[in-house]
Protein backbone atom coordinates (compact mmCIF):
# COMPACT_ATOMS: atom_id res chain seq x y z
CA UNK A 1 0.00 0.00 0.00
CA UNK A 2 0.81 3.24 -0.57
CA UNK A 3 2.48 5.62 1.76
CA UNK A 4 1.82 8.93 -0.19
CA UNK A 5 -0.78 11.25 0.67
CA UNK A 6 -3.76 11.64 -2.13
CA UNK A 7 -5.38 14.46 -0.71
CA UNK A 8 -5.03 17.15 2.34
CA UNK A 9 -7.70 18.37 3.81
CA UNK A 10 -6.78 21.91 5.57
CA UNK A 11 -9.72 21.96 7.98
CA UNK A 12 -8.20 24.45 10.54
CA UNK A 13 -10.64 27.04 12.41
CA UNK A 14 -13.40 24.53 11.88
CA UNK A 15 -15.13 23.03 15.07
CA UNK A 16 -16.79 20.14 15.55
CA UNK A 17 -18.71 17.88 13.53
CA UNK A 18 -17.57 19.78 10.42
CA UNK A 19 -13.84 18.41 10.31
CA UNK A 20 -15.30 14.84 10.26
CA UNK A 21 -18.02 15.66 7.83
CA UNK A 22 -15.73 17.20 5.29
CA UNK A 23 -12.87 14.24 5.63
CA UNK A 24 -16.14 11.97 5.03
CA UNK A 25 -17.28 13.46 2.06
CA UNK A 26 -13.55 14.08 0.71
CA UNK A 27 -12.29 10.00 1.37
CA UNK A 28 -15.32 8.74 -0.86
CA UNK A 29 -13.61 10.40 -3.63
CA UNK A 30 -10.40 8.40 -2.94
CA UNK A 31 -9.57 4.82 -3.92
CA UNK A 32 -9.48 1.75 -1.04
CA UNK A 33 -5.65 1.97 0.51
CA UNK A 34 -4.86 5.26 -0.45
CA UNK A 35 -4.31 7.89 2.32
CA UNK A 36 -5.60 11.30 3.19
CA UNK A 37 -4.69 14.12 5.67
CA UNK A 38 -6.87 16.21 7.61
CA UNK A 39 -5.30 19.29 9.15
CA UNK A 40 -7.23 21.00 11.87
CA UNK A 41 -7.60 23.39 15.05
CA UNK A 42 -10.35 21.84 17.10
CA UNK A 43 -9.14 19.52 20.31
CA UNK A 44 -11.94 17.85 19.91
CA UNK A 45 -11.51 16.49 16.73
CA UNK A 46 -8.75 13.89 18.75
CA UNK A 47 -11.46 12.06 20.22
CA UNK A 48 -13.95 12.38 16.85
CA UNK A 49 -10.88 11.27 14.45
CA UNK A 50 -10.49 7.70 16.63
CA UNK A 51 -14.29 7.15 16.95
CA UNK A 52 -14.73 7.86 13.30
CA UNK A 53 -12.11 5.66 12.01
CA UNK A 54 -13.17 2.51 14.40
CA UNK A 55 -16.88 3.00 13.40
CA UNK A 56 -16.38 3.38 9.65
CA UNK A 57 -13.48 0.71 9.28
CA UNK A 58 -10.62 3.44 8.15
CA UNK A 59 -7.58 2.78 9.49
CA UNK A 60 -5.91 5.94 11.54
CA UNK A 61 -2.99 5.51 10.36
CA UNK A 62 -0.56 8.46 11.99
CA UNK A 63 -2.04 11.71 14.80
CA UNK A 64 -0.01 14.01 16.34
CA UNK A 65 -0.27 17.68 17.20
CA UNK A 66 2.07 20.49 16.34
CA UNK A 67 1.52 24.25 17.27
CA UNK A 68 -1.86 23.91 17.83
CA UNK A 69 -2.71 21.83 15.05
CA UNK A 70 -3.62 18.46 15.03
CA UNK A 71 -2.85 15.86 11.90
CA UNK A 72 -4.57 13.36 10.94
CA UNK A 73 -3.44 10.35 8.25
CA UNK A 74 -6.31 8.10 7.57
CA UNK A 75 -6.02 5.08 5.17
CA UNK A 76 -9.55 4.63 3.08
CA UNK A 77 -10.55 0.77 3.57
Amino acid sequence: MSTQIAKTLDLKGLSCPLPIVKTAQAIKQLQPGELIEALATDPGSVPDFNAWSRSTGHELVEQTEEGGVYRFVIRRR
